[in-house]
């Protein structure tokens, strides 16, 4: 399994995703807002991949974009807004 994370972006959405020769083991989504925000709205990883890390390591990509790209981000995803709340240095790229 390929551990690079890869990036489709267009003018109002983006996914961050890894793959492997079955397909997409773990995806983040995002819809861009005109006010400089990312929402990012799901999340999800092949279920026998759960519990993996694979999606830590996207959201951890997707404040790594904000910060180059000045987006501030907003986790509605659970699973992206419970790593905002573990990762305390996140905290710098969320919505106020």
């Amino acid at each position: 399994m390929s551990q690079e994370i890869k990036h489709k972006d267009s003018d109002t959405r983006g996914m961050f995703y890894m793959e492997d020769d079955k397909g997409i083991t773990s995806e983040l989504t995002y819809a861009k807002q005109d006010n400089g925000v990312l929402l990012i709205d799901h999340t999800q990883t092949r279920q026998e991949l759960e519990g993996k890390g694979l999606a830590s390591r996207l959201v951890k990509r997707a404040v790594e974009y904000a910060r180059e790209n000045n987006y501030k981000i907003n986790p509605l995803c659970p699973f992206a807004e419970v790593q905002f709340d573990i990762n305390k240095d996140y905290q710098d790229t969320r919505v106020d």
